[in-house]
């Protein structure tokens, strides 16, 4: 049997011949366990390493705690409580000046220069340096106890303020029981390593020790928060890897 030619001299069967063969669809291959351990221990990793951002980082707790050094160190070289707490809220708002200027958020500074406003006003008003350090310590102890109900409630305080900065929002309060548990977990952690502050410190306010106050509320300023942010990164690494929130387009 002959077999037309098209135009060109190019037999069909050729044209055939010519053609590719058509590729059957890929599909992708299913996730090894290996895969997916993987794939969630980093998505664990990565949210773990958001405690520090959540925190304000090293910046955020400089700011907080050299305004109480500076406060120390001009009342000893002055004596004058007025001008020990005019230096430290000085430190505090040249820290908000500066972030502005950088166009960085002044969230920490912002909070720091208020509670050094407060503190300095307590202290000039009464007369007595060592008022300049109580707004801190009752914030301190606040702090703690809304700490502790908030994990009591299941509503951990360490999630509220890490949810959205990994992007899971709230979906580890019902949908992700063992980030919740992790949450919760490391929620008592903050509460058992930031009390440690008030019971040393407060003692020695009654007591009118200014200078081993101020001294040891700046030694207690950056290491504890360095230890819970640690502590919170080894529990949030060993949890389950958050799960996105679905935020629905307008």
């Amino acid at each position: 049997m002959s077999v037309s030619n098209l135009p060109g001299g190019e037999s069909a069967a050729q044209l055939d011949l010519a053609k590719p063969a058509e590729q059957p669809a890929r599909t992708s291959a299913p996730e090894s366990a290996e895969e997916v351990a993987a794939r969630e221990a980093a998505a664990s990793r990565e949210a773990a390493e958001t405690v520090m951002q959540a925190f304000g980082g090293v910046r955020g707790m400089i700011d907080m705690t050299l305004p109480g050094l500076v406060f120390i160190i001009a009342f000893n070289i002055t004596h004058q409580v007025s001008t020990a707490a005019w230096s430290a809220l000085g430190l505090s708002a040249l820290f908000v000046v500066a972030r502005l200027a950088k166009r960085e958020t002044i969230q920490h500074a912002f909070s720091g220069v208020f509670g050094v406003a407060i503190g300095a006003w307590i202290s000039m008003k009464t007369g007595k340096a060592e008022n300049f350090y109580l707004p801190g310590l009752l914030w301190n102890v606040g702090y703690c106890v809304g700490l502790a109900v908030s994990a009591l409630v299941r509503w951990p305080l360490i999630g509220l303020m890490l949810g959205p900065v990994t992007g899971e929002m709230f979906t580890w309060r019902k949908e992700n029981p063992g980030r919740l548990a992790a949450y919760v977990k490391a929620t008592w952690a903050w509460v058992v390593i930031m009390g440690i502050k008030p019971v040393i410190l407060f003692p020695l306010y009654f007591t009118g020790n200014v200078n081993l106050l101020g001294w040891l509320k700046v030694a207690l300023g950056i290491p504890p928060m360095l230890l819970a942010m640690y502590v919170t990164w080894q529990i949030l690494l060993k949890a389950p890897p958050p799960i996105k929130a679905v935020v629905e387009d307008e």
